[in-house]
């Protein structure tokens, strides 16, 4: 199943929000075309460790060996190396966009406007373009011109205030969730383009901002009425609403869930002191939430008492919510991800066959078919013959020439 493949996307991407909007463009089979500049590239292929054809090494080995990052984050996707300063190179750039039909770009807002392809210029060769702008603060408004990562916008959406330990200080997710959420919100805004587009024939210009974006998944918990009512904003590894969090066996840690009266019912049943239920102090959910220190040590006390495996097989057989603290290493070898496709053996598109490493699949299971795994990620300017041959009629002598003056 390749529902985009009669799709053409044109990415000038780099790092991780705009990469991983295309590649999951590319996985629902989209033909994207990832233009990068000659001899530089995405910034990430500088990062280590690279894998190549000695193997996994800290620093570049051979003109092969490939960024472990980029292999993450560009899997299926073509690589080509234009100079879009140059004048050729941009005309180049608009008579592919021509025949594309989306065109996913992270770099500073206005950046390719300057350049002469902004989205006025492209739509004015392809009015049905569909030009997807990602940025950390958005094309307009008063932090539009700030520069931006991930971690600066954990901080200014307010992310960073609400995640950590109640006597620590703001700490940043583990992961980059900004430039991992965003581009989901992306391809969601694509898809509905798309589907206008078939209404109208017209393309249209998409505004992603990592911080709206992060600024509106706060919102959908109760944070300005926390505020008004002066509770703590952190949280730690618990909850307000009750006793859900962490809690520490005899041998490892466990999560638990009791959102609810019945989930404490089978909660407190399967701990083997059914006498918690109908006791005031937590009994209801506002009165376990007004006592929930209490309720989290009398939990804890009983918890302590078992190992982990004890306390999950316990759990489990009282349909409680609950799971144990598991390392990278175990998540990484389960076979259960490998079964549903969500983990996959990382590609190099130099190399035949798997490469080490892991990579993200798509999350998805679709009755109608499967999504074919990924063609590996390429090395620098891998498909120029390839895309220049078959969409602009550019010839080996030709594209020789265009390499000679550093346009290609």
């Amino acid at each position: 199943m390749q529902p985009l493949n009669d799709i053409r996307v044109l990415a000038v991407t780099g790092f991780l929000a705009g990469p991983y909007t295309s590649m999951n463009l590319a996985r629902m089979g989209a033909e994207v075309i990832k233009v990068e500049v000659p001899g530089k590239g995405d910034p990430v292929r500088n990062n280590g460790p690279f894998i190549g054809p000695n193997g996994k090494n800290p620093m570049r080995q051979t003109d092969d060996d490939i960024s472990t990052r980029f292999l993450k984050r560009n899997q299926g996707v073509k690589s080509v190396t234009l100079d879009l300063k140059h004048p050729e190179g941009r005309q180049m750039f608009l008579d592919m966009a021509k025949s594309s039909d989306i065109l996913v770009e992270n770099l500073s807002p206005g950046s390719l406007a300057r350049m002469g392809l902004g989205y006025d210029d492209v739509n004015n060769v392809n009015p049905g373009i569909i030009y997807c702008s990602i940025s950390g603060y958005g094309q307009t408004g008063e932090y539009s011109d700030k520069p931006a990562h991930d971690p600066q916008i954990q901080a200014m959406s307010g992310l960073m205030e609400i995640n950590g330990h109640p006597d620590g200080p703001p700490t940043r997710v583990g992961f980059y969730i900004g430039d991992l959420v965003t581009p989901l919100f992306a391809c969601y805004a694509i898809m509905l383009a798309l589907r206008e587009r078939e209404k109208t024939g017209n393309g249209q210009f998409l505004d992603v901002s990592m911080m709206d974006t992060l600024t509106s998944l706060m919102f959908m918990d109760t944070l300005e009425d926390d505020v008004e009512m002066g509770l703590p904003l952190r949280m730690g590894n618990t909850t307000r609403g009750g006793p859900t969090g962490l809690y520490q066996t005899s041998d490892g840690e466990i999560t638990i869930t009791a959102a609810s009266n019945d989930q404490w019912k089978r909660l407190v049943t399967a701990l083997g002191a059914p006498e918690l239920v109908d006791d005031p102090r937590f009994k209801e959910f506002h009165s376990r939430t007004a006592n929930v220190v209490e309720a989290r040590q009398v939990l804890q006390d009983l918890v302590g008492k078992l190992t982990r495996d004890e306390a999950i097989e316990r759990f489990e057989a009282g349909d409680v919510p609950c799971s144990p603290v598991r390392t990278v290493a175990e998540v990484r070898d389960d076979k259960h991800f490998r079964d549903r496709g969500s983990l996959l053996p990382m590609r190099h598109g130099a190399i035949e066959g798997p490469v080490s490493g892991i990579a993200s699949g798509f999350p998805i299971l679709f009755s109608g078919g499967k999504l074919p795994e990924p063609n590996g990620a390429p090395t620098l300017g891998q498909q120029n013959a390839e895309i220049f041959g078959k969409l602009l009629n550019i010839d080996a002598d030709e594209l020789e020439s265009l390499m000679r003056q550093g346009i290609v």
